[in-house]
């Protein structure tokens, strides 16, 4: 996992984290690591929308203090010394979309494909896939919500809008998410004004026609965003979190069939520590292998098995070794959250005392 950019609250005041850091997190060992980033390097920024294609991040649009960007950056990946470059791509064809944040992205056959965000337009660009919200008539600018979509293809290095060849298009929006189950790019939830939805769309990424809002069976997930929305199987979608219609944090999970066009909650997640949190949770949506199953058991009881582990064949012993990591730093936090609990009790008597 990679993780870039964002921004934390601090006393009420939007604190924007470091541009020259990059974390990952090896799923296997369970550790973080903290890399510098050298090149071009993107502004620190809210609301940027990043994606991954052929083991490249390409970060686009955001906001910061000077206002909404519509730049595009990328950095590979795949680096074998852990040097990680940013290069702002400016040798590009084409029109790129409007200044923006809070939008979001489908990856397909090498493609970008943007929609929404909330940004600023002047009055020469004003469209009907632009939802006004605000506007400075004196230099004949205006701020609002955007149901657009924009292609980046990263081979060829252009940007341009595809045509749209039917259906009825989602209501400008942002704060949504998006995701792709074959050629389909589902849209879910999002904002605009202070109204947060819960409507399920998608736009076909071959013939380019929109589904319009898709009928649910059943109950259906709050009105929301900032929320993520993720491919667990060929006809599941995972919808986690985000914000509510009354600004209240969401910890709730729920996974959707494209088939049936049901939602079904999920009743097991955790209810704590929503919103602005360090947090890392993982899913478990189907059964591990049995591979993956042996791993963790030895990973577990490596102590009563540390005689024999030396004698497995070196690639296995390789992931071994990351699993052993992996579980002795679990139990070292979690022993390190019983501590602390203890602590905070013994606090709590003392001042009740």
């Amino acid at each position: 996992l990679y993780v870039w950019g964002g921004y934390v609250s601090i006393e009420d005041n939007e604190v924007y984290l470091p541009n020259d850091e990059i974390w990952t997190y090896d799923i296997d060992s369970g550790l973080w690591r903290m890399h510098l980033m050298e090149g071009e390097l993107p502004a620190s920024m809210s609301g940027s929308c990043g994606a991954c294609i052929n083991g490249k991040l390409y970060i686009f649009g955001g906001y910061d203090d000077k206002g909404y960007s519509n730049r595009l950056y990328f950095v590979n990946l795949r680096t074998r010394d852990g040097t990680y470059i940013w290069e702002k791509i400016t040798n590009f064809e084409g029109q790129p979309p409007t200044p923006r944040d809070k939008l979001s992205c489908w990856v397909y056959k090498d493609r970008l494909i943007y929609f929404g965000g909330y940004g600023c337009r002047r009055h020469s660009e004003l469209q009907d896939c632009f939802d006004v919200h605000d506007a400075s008539w004196e230099e004949q600018i205006f701020w609002g919500w955007h149901n657009d979509v924009h292609i980046f293809d990263t081979k060829s290095q252009t940007w341009f809008q595809p045509e749209i060849k039917g259906g009825v298009p989602p209501q400008p929006r942002a704060a949504h998410t998006c995701a792709v189950l074959g050629n389909k790019g589902y849209i879910f939830g999002g904002r605009v004004l202070q109204t947060r939805m819960n409507d399920l769309h998608y736009l076909n990424l071959d013939t380019w026609t929109w589904s319009g809002r898709i009928t649910i069976n059943g109950e259906s997930p709050k009105h929301r965003s900032w929320h993520t929305l993720t491919p667990i199987a060929d006809d599941k979608l995972f919808l986690c979190g985000g914000l509510s219609a009354d600004n209240i944090p969401l910890s709730d999970g729920w996974i959707h069939n494209v088939t049936t066009n049901c939602w079904k909650q999920l009743t097991h997640l955790p209810k704590t520590r929503p919103g602005h949190c360090n947090d890392l949770l993982i899913f478990q949506t189907q059964p591990y292998s049995l591979l993956r199953s042996c791993l963790d058991c030895i990973g577990k009881n490596s102590i009563m098995l540390e005689s024999q582990i030396s004698l497995l064949p070196p690639k296995l012993l390789q992931q071994v070794l990351k699993k052993i990591t992996f579980w002795a730093a679990a139990n070292h936090r979690e022993e390190q959250r019983v501590q602390k609990e203890e602590t905070e009790n013994k606090y709590q008597w003392i001042s009740s005392n």
